[in-house]
């Protein structure tokens, strides 16, 4: 049974997050904060589930424990899927949040409402300690790109991407609806009956 996993990122925001997701598991949720000498995994994958894997056990092989990684690409039909792996760095490896999207903004200037659909997917990766097959999971939402920035909450693309259904961007919603609703949330809820599992056993 497991008492303890690592989270796989140094980003505050998305660590907070996902502890969120999975704080009533009954397991301690450590992040990479608490390993300062882990050395820094280049996510050179092609896909977001190459990233995710990576990272999983490159975390897992360092800290002896389980560990969960995660990526997000946002696909943006307009512009061909982009900027979907490079989401994180699509302005430059030291972009702000907000250089990003002012970025996508941009490029779909001009580009009506019903041109501007996209979907966030997010994979996360539990890796085990034990070497067996990584477990991969996948959580998409589907929305829009909205004119301008909205809300300020969230973080990311969250001002930017809306959810028609709803009228609201992600940045617009509480964080008790996002974690419900979001595409991270659909692949934690995923990724939480595997890790129920490893709480089981014995």
């Amino acid at each position: 049974m497991i008492r303890e996993v690592v989270l796989a990122t140094r980003n505050r925001d998305k660590g907070k997050e996902i502890a969120a997701l999975l704080g009533d598991l009954g397991i301690r949720i450590r992040t990479l904060a608490e390993y300062p000498d882990m050395p820094e995994v280049v996510e050179d994958g092609a896909t977001c589930e190459a990233n995710a894997v990576k990272k999983a056990e490159a975390t897992c092989r360092h800290s002896g424990l389980p560990a969960v990684a995660d990526d997000t690409g946002l696909m943006v039909d307009a512009l061909g899927g982009r900027p979907g792996v490079f989401s994180a760095r699509y302005a430059g490896e030291r972009a702000s949040y907000a250089d990003n999207w002012r970025k996508l903004l941009q490029e779909l200037a001009g580009v009506p409402r019903e041109r501007r659909t996209a979907r966030f997917i997010t994979v996360a990766a539990l890796a085990r300690p034990s070497g067996e097959k990584v477990d991969v999971v996948e959580g998409i939402l589907d929305g829009l790109i909205a004119e301008g920035p909205r809300g300020s909450d969230g973080f990311g693309y969250d001002p930017v991407f809306l959810l028609p259904d709803l009228g609201r961007t992600l940045a617009e919603l509480a964080s008790e609806e996002k974690n419900r609703i979001s595409h991270r949330a659909r692949a934690f809820v995923k990724l939480r009956e595997h890790l129920k599992v490893m709480t089981a056993e014995r």
